[in-house]
């Protein structure tokens, strides 16, 4: 079994470390598809449902079917603004939900919901003999890894996911191994 999480081209929110769903921008869908003929081999391809996934599964020629399974962190009353914004006004909601995996000040999905809701998706596909390919927000992402390596929670916060790079996890349920930080490169 192969799982390779592709992380989406950048968009004006991921630059702006703001709480949103925009598609990636005219220069990152230029570079994802200039990026789609490096795409590992795959059997399936699935895509979170936000604009920034589907905008660069579009720009990779994937046809992939939307799993709302790997749907972004539900940030609640925090959508649409900026951390540093939400951290001038409510600093200690931030610093709370920063500190807290199981926390969720913003009234939206905890870390450990997150990482609850990923898991279950990859544990789904274990036991298939297939290469399945996904799009999904680096969150997501985090969050598999963190399920799939069995990390503390709070390690969420210490990985970073590139845009246009692939996660590779390969074995079985229980038994995660890792390839990480592939940048997608179109080949030579």
């Amino acid at each position: 079994m192969h799982i390779t999480l592709l992380a989406p081209a950048v968009n004006a929110a991921l630059r702006q470390v703001r709480f949103d769903d925009a598609p990636p921008d005219a220069a990152a869908v230029r570079r994802a598809r200039g990026a789609a003929g490096g795409l590992p081999h795959h059997d399936v391809t699935f895509t979170a449902p936000s604009a920034r996934c589907r905008g660069t599964a579009e720009a990779l020629a994937l046809d992939a079917a939307a799993a709302p399974e790997l749907r972004d962190l539900d940030v609640g009353r925090w959508r649409g603004r900026s951390l540093d914004e939400v951290g001038r006004e409510a600093p200690g909601e931030v610093a709370t939900w920063l500190a807290d995996p199981a926390a969720a000040p913003h009234g939206g999905e905890s870390l450990l919901d997150l990482i609850e809701r990923t898991g279950a998706w990859l544990e789904s596909r274990a036991g298939q003999e297939m290469r399945v390919l996904a799009v999904a927000e680096p969150a997501v992402i985090r969050a598999a890894l963190v399920h799939a390596l069995g990390l503390p929670p709070g390690t969420f916060w210490r990985l970073d996911v590139a845009p246009l790079t692939a996660t590779t996890l390969s074995g079985r349920s229980g038994r995660w191994n890792l390839r990480c930080g592939q940048p997608l490169t179109a080949p030579e």
